[in-house]
């Protein structure tokens, strides 16, 4: 896709050497989800256009799709003003949330709380196996 080296000294990772990453649909703008790269994740997104992200629960590389097979496809990488927050624009596989819906952001905030406002198109078990 591109080479990293130059692009990866300008981003502005955090003190925890992590920037967020927003998953956006390229075609119709849906946001798919949020997650956080280091400056590994990154530089493998740039450089083989799959989606790469770093997860800190179990503090390791996370190859989106790996497991469940729900990968993205990285048209465009773009970085905010301060470099401290990376859009991807993506060619989503399948669902991008684990709860087996589209999007992760499906809880909106109304009167009565949070409401879900999309249900799950296939089921987590489905997706990842029994856990």
């Amino acid at each position: 896709m591109t080479t990293p080296g130059p692009i990866l000294d300008r981003v502005a990772f955090n003190p925890d050497g992590l920037i967020a990453a927003i998953a956006q649909q390229h075609d119709t703008g849906e946001v798919l989800m949020l997650a956080w790269m280091n400056r590994e994740a990154l530089s493998e997104t740039l450089a083989s256009g799959q989606a790469c992200y770093f997860s800190r629960s179990r503090n390791c590389l996370w190859r989106k799709g790996e497991s469940s097979g729900q990968t993205q496809r990285v048209v465009a990488v773009r970085f905010d003003c301060d470099q401290d927050a990376v859009l991807l624009l993506v060619e989503q596989t399948g669902v991008a949330c684990h709860t087996g819906r589209r999007s992760c952001f499906y809880l909106e905030a109304t009167p009565d709380g949070l409401a879900e406002i999309t249900r799950p198109l296939i089921s987590p078990d489905k997706l990842y196996g029994d856990h």
